[in-house]
């Protein structure tokens, strides 16, 4: 059949990668930190509270008094090239896609803040995509974490007529690729330190423990993370001992414990000197890392007693993370990519 000579042109038949992480203000300043807390903790994925008793409390106390707080946090590990999380989301992107060569189209966005999902979609069906694999970073799944991104998905679909076929990457928690890519990363990262650690501390996200009994797998997902890879470790890093901790905790809720900081004050006062801390719940180093683990932490296993403190690195764009995401998001195309 011969087009018309006014027929638009259609680009079709691209796949992309949409990598998707949690987000971040633009700026870390209080202004822009209330516009991404103001979403973030809008979300009812995030905050299980009714509407009608959680919003005065939102707007009336934790957007006036919160924000400042968090921007002097975000302001500790700011960047030239802006938020952490961003930037180096952004290079995994990049890092992805050579990888995986130019019939794939990699981006990336945030479930908060910029870029957004919907923008991020709409740009790669513009550009002929229409079979998209949506990958959220999030090893472990939470319906606070993975769910929202696909609400958000979901919103973004609802607003486009020519809607592109999608599939998920599902969590990899457990993904032999994922524990031999922390193993790797992380003996490397504790035998170039210039203490031997007795203790590696894995720190995960909290969430309220309510969740856990309402049937959100993420607390056994991240024991079942701790176990693998202890197991691992107790090879090639035998006599440390590891401990699993959750941090991050928000409210009077609540949380799953033990709580990081509890558990780095108790090491501290019981005689551990020498102690490491890594988040294999984070697939990129963000605030929550590079303050509140690095720097706070320190402070608390210091002040408790304890002498030598190292936060190692998440996988970010290293190696063996990339090489990690390159067989996970392969395997997720097979069938749309030779």
């Amino acid at each position: 059949m011969t087009l018309p000579p006014d027929h638009p042109s259609v680009s079709t038949g691209g796949v992309g990668v949409l990598l998707v992480n949690l987000g971040t203000p633009d700026a870390p300043t209080p202004a822009a930190v209330r516009r991404y807390l103001a979403e973030f903790l809008s979300d009812p994925r995030v905050v299980e509270i009714p509407r009608i008793a959680w919003k005065p409390i939102l707007h009336g106390i934790i957007l006036r008094t919160r924000p400042a707080k968090s921007a002097h946090a975000y302001a500790q590990v700011w960047t030239q090239h802006g938020s952490p999380l961003a930037a180096i989301t952004a290079a995994q992107a990049r890092a992805l896609q050579a990888r995986l060569g130019a019939d794939v189209r990699v981006d990336w966005a945030m479930r908060y803040g910029n870029p957004p999902i919907a923008t991020k979609l709409q740009a790669m069906a513009a550009t002929g995509c229409d079979r998209i694999l949506v990958a959220p970073l999030y090893p472990q799944y939470s319906g606070a974490t993975t769910a929202s991104v696909m609400d958000s998905v979901g919103d973004a679909l609802r607003a486009m007529r020519w809607q592109p076929a999608l599939r998920t990457l599902p969590p990899y928690y457990d993904d032999p690729a994922h524990i031999a890519a922390l193993e790797q990363d992380i003996v490397r990262q504790v035998e170039a330190l210039d203490f031997v650690p007795e203790v590696l501390l894995l720190s995960y996200h909290g969430m309220p423990e309510r969740t856990l009994h309402l049937g959100d797998p993420y607390h056994c997902q991240c024991r079942k993370t701790s176990r693998l890879l202890g197991e691992r470790l107790a090879q090639r890093l035998p006599g440390m001992r590891i401990e699993t901790s959750f941090q991050s905790r928000f409210g009077r809720a609540k949380w799953l414990e033990p709580a990081t900081e509890t558990v780095l004050e108790s090491e501290a006062k019981a005689g551990t000197r020498g102690i490491a801390v890594v988040a294999p719940g984070f697939a990129a180093d963000c605030v929550e890392t590079l303050e509140e683990l690095a720097i706070r932490g320190r402070e608390v296993f210091q002040a408790a007693g304890g002498e030598h403190y190292a936060t190692l690195a998440c996988l970010n764009d290293a190696a063996p993370g990339m090489a990690m995401l390159e067989a996970l998001v392969r395997r997720e195309l097979a069938g749309w990519r030779d």
